[in-house]
């Protein structure tokens, strides 16, 4: 457990600088100091300098509140506290801290707008200073949507600033030296005669004094960390084994659970018997649970053991139980009844249709998140609060569902946030966090840890929409004229949110993402989104709508451009109203020799995308070896705005061009009998080792503001290597997996 593990009421002013759009939108709620949760029973000689920078004897902790699930979020996140702060990564330690309204997302708002990141009009800058007061009055802590660091670029380097010039204000007090004349370096102010005083001996003076509201950030050009390459705070703990992850946490007198739910996610349970399990070695209790049952043992082996031994009746599927309904009901979902944003209408496409119009189909099937370590989460109950250990996205989730089942206050149910092995938007739910705290209600005072099996957690995944495209377009002189694209799914915030018991209004912009925000000026260019009733339970997928959307829409534009007898790369390119767009697939062009000759049997596929507010473009490069097809190399770039760590980012990129390639190539979920049949890896497999191709990357900072990159390499990778398939053999694949169609080798 860290060191952060209560919540006070305690204020703390943080000042403007702290809190992004804060200065720009004149509300008095607003812009009103927030509580710092670091304050509790801090003790005599320790401080805590704004939410994020806490001063102990022991030293220095940066609290990195964003969840890390593998993408190096504690690491981005110190740096940048760092980097102000004048401490290296080697000097402190990281804590995601406790849940609280003042670690809400700034950046989280910004993709339900219908602004583009270019668009840094006066409407558009009051639209998103209005976002972030929803966000700050929700206290939407939450990580997702590539958001880390475009959250904290500003907000945690003032963290950090604040805290050092609080820290020369005491030293001044300390010393009488004026402290304009100090400087900092490594954990010291360096007074003026040449004296060096830690932070962790004026932290007790720094902790009575008030925080300054305005401070200046320092100048690029001065900057440390940022830009440069850097040793993440959890290189060495994972190179050795030693990095403890929420399934691998062990208590003293801890007892082990597991679930056994409705095959079918959100079908019920119709009866049970479990006298069979309640007779094997180990088992201590068996618990009903909503849709299931509960298995308390001394081990989880023999908790698996009994949970498969319950004889139970399940009830129906809360869906369609078989694969072709749920692809009928999307089939019927393109109506007016249906119709839920049309967010491009340029042009006039009915006008310009013709009889020698393309009309297509394309289809995307559901996915599993199936992360390496499955859900687990222990959990302690005490007379007067709740301890609860495990990996999540929304820690504050967790603590308003909790309180509603046990009946305390949120601020009694205390969630420490763990180092996740993987999530790709799987830890967004918290059901499995509501099971582990029923099954502790059985034992008070014992901690109880609760691990899904991995066939449990396939069974129970909320699932990446499974989506259909309906298009229709025509070419003329060698240019494409209009391009119609109608995409029909179950809204995934419906679905999701509304197991938060949240409502985002009737229209989902996620069911258009990646496609109807893209900066092409065609003549004639609609894109429309049909919200299709809700089939199985849906959350979160790494890129969420752009995942499918930028395939369908990249796909059919590559399609259009060959039907022009135009290059795929110059009429994109000609299209592209966007100067950090046109940029990005500049960059591959050059990096990929575009338009060199290839071999017989050779193609190049390339493929632009937009999402979260980063624009990605790529090349993928295949062979068909009269075997199969082999993915030869992939070049991709991207433009953030700043790169905080070239070789996170550069290992960012290349796992996000692997996930979506590997996901395109071989991954489905379908449904029989109302259960999911892929039950483990062996049958979601995605790419193979001796499968992944060279991958080249390069990273643009001319886009005008900050952006992430965890999810935005993943939407293009599927059409390019799509087209670069029909480039090689003249095969045109409209439906993933591919290897439906093609074999890979």
């Amino acid at each position: 457990m860290g060191i952060v593990s209560k919540i006070t009421r305690r204020t703390l002013l943080v000042g403007s600088m702290a809190v992004a759009g804060g200065v720009a939108f004149g509300i008095y709620a607003y812009k009103s100091p927030q509580d710092n949760p670091l304050l509790d029973d801090l003790t005599e000689g320790e401080a805590a300098l704004t939410p994020y920078v806490m001063i102990t004897a022991a030293g220095v902790t940066l609290i990195t509140p964003r969840a890390d699930k593998g993408q190096g979020a504690y690491s981005v996140q110190a740096a940048l506290i760092a980097e102000e702060l004048d401490v290296d990564l080697d000097q402190v330690s990281v804590d995601p801290g406790p849940p609280s309204a003042v670690y809400y997302n700034t950046a989280l708002a910004n993709e339900a707008l219908p602004f583009s990141p270019s668009d840094q009009s006066n409407i558009a800058n009051a639209a998103r200073a209005v976002a972030d007061a929803a966000m700050k009055f929700i206290g939407m802590q939450i990580t997702g949507g590539s958001t880390t660091v475009a959250d904290g670029f500003t907000k945690l380097r003032a963290a950090g600033a604040i805290a050092r010039e609080t820290l020369k204000a005491a030293a001044a007090q300390e010393s009488g030296h004026d402290a304009s004349q100090m400087r900092t370096e490594r954990g010291m102010v360096i007074l003026p005669n040449g004296e060096r005083i830690s932070y962790a001996r004026l932290a007790p003076t720094a902790a009575k004094m008030r925080l300054p509201e305005n401070v200046g950030l320092r100048d690029p050009s001065s900057w440390r960390l940022i830009g440069k390459s850097m040793q993440r705070v959890d290189i060495v703990a994972k190179s050795t084994g030693t990095q403890t992850y929420g399934i691998d946490l062990r208590f003293d007198d801890m007892l082990h659970a597991t679930v056994r739910r409705n095959p079918a996610n959100g079908g019920a349970m119709a009866s049970y018997d479990a006298s069979a399990a309640e007779g094997m070695r180990g088992v201590e209790k068996i618990v009903e649970l909503p849709g299931g049952v509960g298995v308390i043992a001394d081990n989880t082996w023999r908790a698996f053991q009994a949970a498969n031994a319950v004889e139970i009746e399940w009830g129906d599927p809360p869906f369609p139980a078989e694969m072709d309904a749920h692809w009928a009901t999307l089939s019927r979902s393109f109506t007016a009844e249906n119709l839920n944003s049309r967010p491009l209408d340029a042009g006039n496409v009915e006008a310009v249709l013709s009889d020698e119009t393309i009309e297509l189909e394309y289809r995307a099937p559901y996915l599993a998140h199936a992360p390496l370590e499955p859900v687990s989460a222990v959990v302690q109950v005490g007379d007067s609060r709740i301890d609860i250990w495990t990996g999540t996205q929304v820690p504050r989730f967790i603590q308003a569902n909790v309180a509603d089942l046990t009946g305390l206050k949120p601020e009694d149910i205390h969630v420490h946030v763990q180092m996740m092995g993987g999530s790709f938007g799987h830890r967004l739910e918290d059901d499995y966090v509501l099971h582990a705290v029923r099954l502790a209600m059985e034992v008070p005072g014992r901690p109880v840890k609760m691990t899904y099996s991995r066939e449990e957690d396939m069974a129970h995944d909320y699932l990446r929409q499974i989506a259909m495209a309906r298009v229709r377009g025509t070419a003329r002189n060698g240019q494409v004229h209009a391009f119609d694209l109608s995409i029909a799914m179950p809204s995934v915030s419906e679905s999701q949110m509304g197991r938060q018991g949240l409502s985002l209004g009737e229209t989902d912009p996620i069911i258009v993402t990646g496609a109807g925000d893209q900066p092409y000026s065609i003549p004639n260019y609609r894109v429309t989104g049909y919200k299709a009733p809700q089939l199985a339970p849906l959350s979160s997928w790494r890129s969420v709508g752009a995942s499918t959307n930028a395939f369908f829409h990249e796909s059919f534009l590559d399609e259009l451009i060959h039907a022009a007898g135009a290059d795929p790369l110059e009429e994109r390119l000609r299209l592209l109203n966007d100067a950090t767009a046109r940029g990005v697939l500049e960059a591959v062009g050059d990096m990929s020799n575009w338009g060199t000759p290839m071999e017989r049997g050779r193609g190049r596929g390339v493929a632009f995308a937009r999402s979260f507010g980063t624009p990605v473009a790529e090349v993928v490069e295949v062979t068909d070896t009269g075997n199969g097809i082999r993915i030869d190399k992939v070049y991709v770039a991207a433009d953030v705005g700043r790169v905080v760590d070239p070789v996170n980012f550069d290992n960012m990129m290349k796992g996000g061009v692997i996930f979506g390639l590997g996901h395109a190539m071989n991954c489905e979920i379908t449904f029989a009998n109302g259960r999911i049949e892929q039950e483990n890896f062996y049958a979601f497999e995605g790419m193979k080792l001796y499968q992944c191709p060279d991958i080249e990357v390069r990273a643009l900072e001319n886009g005008p503001a900050v952006t992430g990159i965890g999810e935005p390499p993943v939407p293009p990778a599927a059409p390019a290597l799509a087209n670069a398939i029909y480039a090689a053999t003249r095969q045109r694949l409209r439906e993933m997996p591919f290897s439906k169609f093609v074999t890979f080798v």
